[in-house]
């Protein structure tokens, strides 16, 4: 018994740790945003969220176009300090995207997006006692979203594996001048509370694909809670 506490114990510590050291960090990074996952219904259907996280700031719309075609537009900002450092990092980005939604029976649902987004990302922070790095870089960020779950009254629940593809140059002054850069994203969305107004939990990774060729720091975890807002949508049960 001892050894199973003193197990568990450690797992929540070193829980408690990877959270702390991922909210307070303040290097200049590639900082995903929220995966937007709406699971569109029918035509007339709106969406809205907002969010706070690893990424800060997110707000989200999504609007279905009709019975089958919905439109997103999302964007991300970021403030963070060091209340014991000069480090900083702030971030700004908007997308928009266009897709394909289909139900599955009375509650399952499937979707896939694809989109557009660019942002500038700006930070200061030490790497040792005597040297320091500043990076102000614009980006740009291609992204194709696929996502598959189940749309109720009070629980909307997704598994969505976005694929973004980032251009970004913290070295240049213009981010035509990065390399492109695939991630790979994968994330659950729970959407748990009433028909019009429901609590968001998103969690996810963020993993690069050879990433010996990234020349930048990115935030490898997408963690976040927020509200969101639906109307238009008709339950067929």
């Amino acid at each position: 018994m001892k050894r199973l506490k003193l197990s568990k114990v450690t797992r929540y510590y070193y829980i408690v740790v990877i959270v702390v050291s991922i909210m307070t960090s303040c290097s200049p990074e590639y900082v995903p945003n929220m995966v937007n996952s709406p699971m569109l219904s029918n035509r007339g259907e709106f969406q809205a969220s907002i969010a706070t996280g690893t990424s800060n700031f997110d707000a989200q719309t999504a609007f279905a176009i009709t019975d089958n075609i919905g439109i997103m537009v999302n964007g991300s900002f970021g403030n963070e300090t060091n209340d014991s450092t000069d480090d900083f990092h702030k971030h700004a980005f908007v997308e928009a995207g266009i897709g394909y939604f289909e139900k599955i029976g009375s509650k399952g649902r499937y979707e896939i997006y694809g989109g557009y987004g660019t942002g500038k990302v700006e930070g200061y922070y030490e790497t040792s006692l005597f040297d320091s790095q500043i990076t102000e870089a614009k980006y740009n960020r291609f992204f194709v979203q696929p996502g598959i779950g189940i749309s109720t009254g009070i629980y909307d629940g997704s598994f969505s594996p976005r694929f973004a593809v980032v251009q970004m140059d913290p070295n240049g002054a213009d981010f035509r001048t990065g390399k492109y850069n695939l991630f790979f994203e994968p994330v659950i969305t729970s959407k748990v509370g009433f028909k019009y107004v429901k609590f968001i939990f998103q969690f996810g990774v963020s993993v690069p694909f050879g990433d010996e060729n990234l020349n930048y720091d990115y935030q490898p975890f997408i963690m976040n809670i927020g509200l969101n807002l639906n109307l238009g949508r008709r339950y067929d049960f």
